[in-house]
């Protein structure tokens, strides 16, 4: 049989047969997988986490104490003759010191609770990054399922016009059928292989975005992604789906620890406006005093400063201003996510109004009326075009079932990201 007598679509599955297995070995990831690699091997988040890092390093200058100072020094050095005898350095005065910082007022524990509350506001802030990206990962997972989907369909669809050709071929050769009847089901078939490589191309494409997302070289035909392609019909009330993103959203969290980062700094910049005193004791090797006994002395001293003027008015001032303003951030969070919760939970519902009346009644009745039809076409009973708009109408209800099912995974990945945590399989 020659190669051309072959569809384009029969060519392609017979090719793909004809490759080794080898080319054609796929690694089919689900979900959870997917998310660990991602997780694994993503750059923004692997430089994200280097912020956290960053902070807790900050933790250990934190808390460090003041260096005391050690300071040395010389007076009173001559240079002389004395009885025809050279003596340098006669009657120098040798003096060494030590001096250290006293802080009051707990400055280097607030300090600590300072950085360390800036490393907890790093952690919810790369864990807000991490929920936006795994959602676009999560919408990627979703359109190749989707798309795959579509594909297997397209090839249903292809198989069985194929069927129904060779049924009325068989009529027309047996004299049942007239040409221009069979010659119109014959072009009928260049939709469906159309809509077969179509769909081939999208599921390329779609694997294209998520192995771009992935930052993965995998060849196309060794990749793949596994998971149910299908709907729930139970749905949380939306009260329970608001106190679990209250609880759980990264970004309410990083503006309620903002707001206590901002109490801290205010009781840091109160504390830095007290006076610290500077101990300091020395010791002291004078030969030049008359007593030999008063050659060495020891000596100490406290400096306070004169807060004559406050210079810490204006960093208390702002850091006053500083946590009135995080917790209107809050506040607007907090009103974030509870839009965000309700506009998810509208579009599921929306997607399972319509997804339930085609799965209970539209779809089985449209593939009614496409069998009945054809039987009836095959014996006499219907016209060419009736079949036509039977099957144009299977393909169409079965097109948007598959495509609402997509939108409905994609709003479970919103609702999933709205909640800060997944709520929905």
């Amino acid at each position: 049989m020659e190669w051309r007598r072959f569809p384009a679509a029969r060519r392609t599955i017979l090719m793909a047969s004809l490759m080794p297995v080898g080319v054609l070995a796929q690694n089919a990831f689900t979900w959870q997988q997917i998310k660990d690699k991602f997780e694994a091997t993503n750059p923004t988040l692997q430089a994200a986490r280097g912020n956290i890092d960053e902070s807790r390093a900050s933790e250990i200058t934190a808390y460090q104490r003041p260096n005391p100072d050690f300071s040395f020094s010389t007076d009173g050095t001559q240079l002389s003759r004395y009885l025809g005898v050279w003596r340098p350095f006669s009657g120098t005065q040798y003096t060494t010191g030590f001096s250290y910082l006293h802080e009051r007022d707990h400055k280097r524990e607030l300090r600590l609770g300072a950085a360390k509350q800036s490393t907890t506001v790093a952690e919810s802030t790369y864990a807000d990054q991490e929920r936006g990206l795994l959602f676009n990962l999560r919408s990627g997972f979703v359109q190749v399922l989707q798309a795959k989907a579509v594909l297997q369909n397209a090839r249903e669809n292809l198989d069985y016009w194929d069927r129904e050709l060779n049924v009325n071929r068989r009529r027309f050769s047996a004299g049942d059928l007239a040409q221009v009847d069979l010659n119109r089901l014959e072009l009928q078939r260049v939709q469906f292989e159309a809509d077969f490589e179509t769909a081939m191309v999208n599921l390329r494409t779609a694997k294209i975005q998520l192995l771009m997302l992935l930052i993965d070289r995998t060849p196309l035909e060794q990749f793949d992604v596994t998971g149910p392609y299908e709907f729930n019909e139970g749905l949380l009330p939306l009260e329970e789906f608001r106190n679990r993103a209250l609880a759980m959203r990264p970004d309410l969290r990083a503006a309620l620890q903002s707001v206590e980062l901002a109490k801290i700094n205010r009781q840091l910049a109160i504390a830095n406006g007290s006076t610290d005193p500077t101990f300091s004791a020395w010791w002291t090797h004078n030969p030049s005093f008359n007593n030999p006994y008063d050659n060495n002395t020891l000596g100490a001293s406290v400096t306070i400063p004169l807060r004559i003027f406050d210079r810490n008015q204006g960093e208390k001032a702002r850091t006053q201003i500083d946590i009135a303003r995080n917790e209107r951030l809050q506040q607007a969070a907090q009103a974030q996510v509870l839009s965000d919760v309700d506009s998810a939970y509208w579009t599921l519902v929306q997607a399972l109004n319509l997804l339930k009346p085609y799965k209970a009644k539209y779809l089985p009745l449209a593939t009614d009326v496409r069998d009945k039809t054809s039987f009836s076409y095959q014996h006499g009973g219907a016209s060419l075009l009736d079949f036509l708009d039977a099957e144009k109408a299977y393909r169409d209800t079965r097109l948007a079932y598959l495509n609402l099912i997509g939108s409905y995974l994609t709003a479970a990945a919103q609702m999933n990201m709205a909640a800060g945590q997944e709520v929905l399989p």
